[in-house]
């Protein structure tokens, strides 16, 4: 009677937990989810980052007050030179890269005032002070000529990561679904177990009261109540072990789905089955078609496209250009800085020319190749694992179909069976020994069954996995929406 009180109790103070509330606190708390989501914000703010730097750049450089004062040798008038320096100057800056051509362009405008005095006394004495405004206006184009553009790779570098981020996030969360739908219904099966286990205790009761009566009454030898006794015992404490794995199982769960350990709930679930009609075909094109996989795969030879370039880039024969233009105007008066201003011009062209690298460039491209047709391969086996997995999801499906017909039926012949030796039990014409091994038949009737039901489910929701298509509702699934 303690064991039925303790299970009324907890059954009273448990709440109820069905499949989508438990997918719904693992979204929000699970650790791996958590970890893969900020795995995908930093990603996005990376390329948000890249994108930004190559908008147009505005920098102000102020210098309120310089000044310096000294007394230096003049060697060719073997005289001493004193002289006081006073500036102070800003500098605007506009810094815009160029994309298409990897060029970057500078328009700088420095605006600064100078005081300059000098006085030397040999061979005769030179004074000479310089006080005004001068203002500096260029425009510069900076542009590599024979070689790869860098900004572009580094952009579709990170537009790659994002999502190749994306689709391991889409990933996690398929897979964190899965892991919640195999322990959700492993303690369902727990506690039916612990159901079961408690129905075979109350049976074993009866048939125990059963027993006494007869020993009792001198219908019944001591050594049938001395084994109803212990089938009695035995029954108890096979309760008392299924309790205890139900709440370590329980505790399992509650970590993985981000719930607080002292929490307290019982599973809901719906274990009703449909058996579904499948094409094997239909659901191998959908898996070659939409899994995410594939396309990682993809990624990984793009990028290793990438490697390829920047390694035939080593030692390579490349260049630059510069160029140059501007005004520049200077004055004591501040309004005619530009009244006599003067045009500056420069042109530059730099090469770098590779003469010998003892073969180092042809080897990092034979490696890098080699990288290249390892993920190709990689690409070719995916498809094939994706083919086999389903054919093996399928094989299963049908399998477990006939599974759900035989337990089902054997769980009603073994009720069956049960209660007609319960009733020979009361009329002494089967022992409590028989009586208790129709019992544990009974039993494993009922765990087999709920097996299999779970079974079904778990496959099915493993074929929408392996396809990203749910043939319960019939209809695909798009695991990437949310980051179209």
């Amino acid at each position: 009677m303690l064991i039925l009180a303790m299970s009324g109790q907890m059954a009273f103070s448990q709440s109820g937990l069905t499949l989508p509330n438990a997918l719904e606190i693992a979204e929000d708390n699970s650790p791996s989810i958590r970890r893969s989501q900020l795995s995908l914000t930093r990603s996005q703010e990376n390329l948000n980052a890249q994108r930004a730097a190559l908008k147009s750049a505005f920098s102000l450089t102020v210098n309120p007050v310089s000044f310096s004062q000294g007394r230096t040798l003049n060697d060719q008038f073997a005289a001493y030179t004193t002289s006081r320096n006073f500036s102070s100057s800003t500098a605007f800056s506009i810094v815009q890269p160029i994309v298409a051509t990897d060029a970057t362009v500078r328009l700088t405008n420095t605006f600064a005032y100078n005081d300059f005095y000098t006085k030397r006394e040999v061979p005769t004495l030179y004074e000479s002070t310089t006080k005004g405004f001068d203002n500096r206006l260029s425009l510069r184009l900076d542009q590599p000529i024979f070689t790869y553009n860098r900004t572009k790779l580094t952009l579709k570098e990170l537009e790659f990561n994002l999502e190749n981020t994306q689709i391991s996030h889409a990933l996690s969360r398929m897979q964190l679904e899965r892991q919640v739908t195999q322990a959700f219904y492993a303690v369902y099966q727990q506690q039916q177990s612990l159901e079961i286990s408690l129905n075979a205790y109350k049976n074993m009761q009866e048939s125990y009261e059963i027993t006494r009566a007869k020993a009792e009454a001198g219908l019944a030898a001591d050594v049938e109540l001395y084994q109803a006794e212990l089938n009695l015992a035995n029954s108890r404490s096979d309760y008392e072990n299924r309790l205890v794995s139900l709440e370590n199982i329980k505790d399992d769960f509650k970590i993985l789905v981000g719930m607080s350990l002292f929490d307290d709930f019982m599973v809901i679930p719906d274990i009703s089955v449909d058996t579904i009609s499948i094409d094997i075909g239909f659901a191998i094109d959908q898996g070659m078609k939409n899994r995410l996989e594939l396309r990682q795969r993809q990624i990984s030879v793009e990028t290793s496209q990438f490697d390829l370039i920047r390694t035939m880039a080593l030692n390579e024969f490349r260049g630059s250009i510069g160029l140059t233009v501007g005004l520049t105007g200077d004055d004591e008066n501040l309004f005619n800085v530009y009244e006599n201003p003067n045009s500056n011009q420069s042109v530059s062209l730099s090469l770098t020319i590779p003469l010998w690298d003892w073969g180092e460039k042809k080897s990092r491209i034979k490696a890098t190749e080699a990288s290249i047709e390892t993920q190709q391969i990689a690409y070719e086996d995916e498809e094939n694992n994706i083919v086999l997995s389903i054919r093996k999801v399928y094989r299963n499906l049908l399998n477990l179909r006939n599974q759900i017909e035989i337990a089902s039926q054997s769980s009603v012949n073994a009720n069956l069976t049960y209660q007609i030796n319960l009733e020979k039990y009361r009329n002494g014409d089967l022992t409590g020994i028989d009586l208790n091994r129709f019992q544990e038949q009974l039993s494993q009737a009922q765990i087999s069954y709920t097996n299999a039901l779970i079974s079904y489910k778990l496959e099915l929701l493993n074929l929408k996995i392996q396809t990203l298509y749910d043939f319960e509702k019939g209809e695909p699934i798009a695991p990437m929406s949310n980051y179209q």
